[in-house]
Order: C-alpha cells, then structure tokens, then sequence
C-alpha cells in the first residue's frame, strides 16, 4: 500500500517544483503624472507639493509638456523571455476624435523587492495625443501577460 502512493507523491512533487520555477509577477502601483515645461512632475520631494502641483497642471494645460507613468511593479521566479511594461493609452485629439496610443519599454528585475520604471510620454507625440480619458499597464513575459492593472473608465 505504502509504495503504490510514493510513486504519485514523488510524482506531485516534481511537477510542483516545476511549475515554481515559471515567472510571476504583478503591476503594484500606477501613478499618472503631468510634466511642466521643464520636464517636472514636483517642485520638491514633498507627497503634499507633488499633489498640489498635478492639481494645478490638470488645471492648466498650456503648462504642461508630457505625461509620465510611474510604474512600480515586481516578479518572482526566472521569466522565459524579455520582461516588458505596456501602458496603452485612450484619449480625444482636437476635433474630438478618439484616439489610442500603446508605449513599451523592456524592463530587468533587480533584487528581490518592488521596483519603479518610468514611461514618459512627451513632444510632439503628447500634443498630438490630446486629452486622456482611460490607460492600462501591463506587465508582460515575452508574450504571456503576467498582470494589468486599469484606469476606472478602459
């Protein structure tokens, strides 16, 4: 009796610790940012002024140079391909017509914690971008998502 379960046990083990080895991972935190004229998202290192300051750029438009994704996010496990972060984008361009915009960056896991990645989106692409109205970022293992995390609207 006892060797007809060591077989399927062992069995169970083994896939166990092979399937362990496949990457995960998770997008932790997304935070949208406006960029003044000088590349800024913050006048000082204050949470408070850095809030302020967005208000105020949300507010005023004709202050604003791009748009700036902080993006913390982390794995675990070794991935079988390229990581790379995806932010998509939906907004309305002058004349009010739709318009969408995907931005990728390749990204490498550092230590065992958390880390951020910053995805900016500036110049003449962000003028002609218009208006955001909704984003997803997605964290992705060659071509296996791992994890998004959405705007309320997408």
């Amino acid at each position: 009796m006892r060797r007809s379960l060591t077989l399927p046990i062992l069995f169970a083990l083994l896939v166990s610790t092979l399937a362990a080895g496949a990457a995960t991972g998770r997008v932790i935190k997304v935070l949208p940012q406006f960029l003044d004229l000088k590349g800024r998202h913050t006048l000082s290192p204050s949470l408070y002024e850095r809030d302020a300051y967005q208000a105020q750029l949300r507010q005023h438009p004709e202050q604003r140079s791009g748009l700036r994704f902080a993006i913390e996010w982390k794995t675990k496990g070794a991935p079988t391909a390229q990581l790379k972060l995806r932010v998509e984008l939906r907004g309305v361009a002058k004349g009010n017509l739709p318009r969408q915009l995907k931005l990728e960056q390749p990204v490498t896991r550092k230590g065992w914690f958390g880390q951020w990645t910053y995805i900016a989106l500036t110049g003449e692409d962000y003028q002609q971008f218009g208006e955001m109205t909704a984003w997803r970022v997605t964290l992705w293992d060659g071509d296996q998502l791992l994890s998004e995390q959405k705007s309320f609207l997408w």
